[in-house]
């Protein structure tokens, strides 16, 4: 049996009088978690609604387990396919426990009864996203990032092939989106599924992500994170101007003016590490050969302390910055 659960054939998507991408020929399979990463307005949002069947492709095709999106009922498309929206979670009074519930509504009869085998199953969703905790409460006496993983647990309870989420992490602060991160990678991990996200979180997505799907010029190129990364695929689809890839860190960052002072830093250690990225900050030119300033870094686990230029003991990282500013002043 095929790995392949969704797969596109020279799709185009977008609106009437505007093609937003076009010629896609995409796949989604089990065991693998897929980030779509792409600027503002290049249409990730379109291709997440036409993969879910909610907007109409422009041309080609969607095959979900190997038959037409087109031919798929709604209640057959409900039991492949959960979606998680980016919209903020505004369900009423609905208690945790009876939002996860409607998960199970493709499997229920006309009157929405739960079976056993229904209650088992929101019970597994509820505690592999950590939500049982709070299935009593409403949803909104809840967090952003607590509503978010109620809403994969919803999608959880549906039992699908696929789950695809549209910026499910948007409106969460950094620890929220590396544990939804770690939430998503664990799901995958079985095999059984394959999850889609659609992400602006550049830095998470290449440490957790199986294959990368990249928005760029009206197409998608895709592949391992590390290959785009090191054929400078990423780089190019995201470079703006005052912006640069750092290869070594897997990280955007705004081009700083190193004009500073030339810093000879000595030492192995974590500390020196940080060091030179706090001084690469603060506009010092960290070199090899020919420095103004020599730093060297001790640190043996418990204490850490910085030496400059062979006299003066300093016992932080911003001493240290306040030191050199004043010694460049003084050398103007």
């Amino acid at each position: 049996m095929s790995d392949k659960i969704l797969h596109t054939a020279n799709l185009s998507v977008g609106y009437k009088d505007r093609t937003v991408l076009s010629s896609l020929n995409l796949n989604l399979n089990k065991g693998q978690l897929t980030c779509l990463l792409g600027p503002n307005g290049s249409g990730k949002s379109t291709l997440i609604r036409t993969l879910a069947g909610i907007q109409k492709p422009l041309l080609g095709m969607v095959t979900l387990q190997g038959k037409s999106l087109r031919e798929v009922s709604p209640k057959t498309l409900a039991k492949q396919l959960s979606l998680v929206l980016t919209d903020r979670v505004t369900p009423g009074n609905l208690t945790v426990y009876g939002l996860v519930s409607l998960g199970r509504f493709p499997y229920t009869t006309w009157m929405g009864s739960l079976t056993g085998e229904d209650k088992d199953v929101i019970q597994w969703a509820l505690e592999i996203t950590g939500t049982m905790q709070f299935a009593n409460r409403h949803i909104g006496e809840l967090s952003d990032g607590e509503k978010q993983k109620v809403m994969i647990a919803r999608a959880l309870a549906q039992q699908t092939d696929l789950i695809i989420l549209d910026e499910p992490t948007a409106h969460l602060d950094s620890p929220n989106r590396i544990e939804i991160f770690h939430l998503l990678r664990e799901l995958v991990s079985s095999g059984h599924r394959a999850i889609l996200i659609s992400t602006h979180d550049i830095d998470t997505a290449i440490a957790n992500a199986d294959k990368l799907w990249l928005v760029a010029n009206q197409s998608i190129s895709q592949g391992a994170p590390e290959d785009l990364v090191l054929d400078g695929r990423l780089e190019k689809a995201f470079t703006k101007e005052g912006l640069s890839f750092n290869y070594s860190l897997g990280r955007f960052e705004k081009a700083i003016n190193n004009n500073g002072l030339k810093v000879l830093i000595k030492g192995s250690s974590l500390s020196a590490y940080w060091t030179e990225s706090a001084l690469r900050r603060a506009g010092f030119q960290p070199v090899e050969h020919l420095p103004q300033v020599t730093i060297e870094v001790f640190d043996d686990g418990s204490t850490r302390k910085w030496i400059l230029n062979n006299q003066l003991e300093i016992t932080t990282i911003e001493e240290l910055l306040t030191k050199l500013n004043t010694y460049e002043n003084e050398m103007e």
